[in-house]
């Protein structure tokens, strides 16, 4: 009885693609960062949207429109322009993994950690810098 070993030319009819044993583990890997990239981006436009609609809650002092909504814009724009960022990423990504060829960057971590911090600092100032409610408990004596 003869063990059943796989032929020559078996060995040479490999499926396209699958060079990269890990290459299925590397996709899933790909999606589960694109789709924290959308939360984060999802997180942006909400946060975006609450912090104009902050003013519907409390009557100004002034009665101008403020520069609240300018702040929340931006982190409307942020958000949607990292949806784009990350689908573009998702993309070259999925690419390079197919094609043998990733080489991680370390670009849009430090682009997306800088518009963070330039938001941050944002809400900081805005924070900081808008007068209170003379009513409010946090107005001090």
């Amino acid at each position: 009885m003869q063990l059943l070993k796989p032929k020559e030319e078996d060995k040479d009819k490999k499926k396209p693609g699958r060079l990269n044993p890990s290459r299925i583990r590397d996709h899933l890997a790909n999606e589960r960062t694109y789709l924290a990239w959308m939360r984060t981006a999802i997180a942006l436009l909400g946060f975006g949207v609450v912090i104009v609609r902050l003013r519907a809650f409390q009557v100004p002092l002034v009665p101008r429109p403020g520069t609240g909504w300018k702040l929340g814009l931006v982190f409307s724009l942020v958000g949607l322009i990292a949806v784009w960022l990350s689908t573009a990423h998702y993309f070259a990504v999925r690419r390079d993994i197919e094609e043998d060829t990733y080489e991680p960057t370390d670009r849009w971590v430090l682009l997306f950690s800088l518009a963070i911090m330039i938001l941050g600092a944002g809400v900081i100032y805005f924070v900081f810098t808008s007068p209170l409610d003379p009513l409010s408990p946090v107005m001090p004596e």
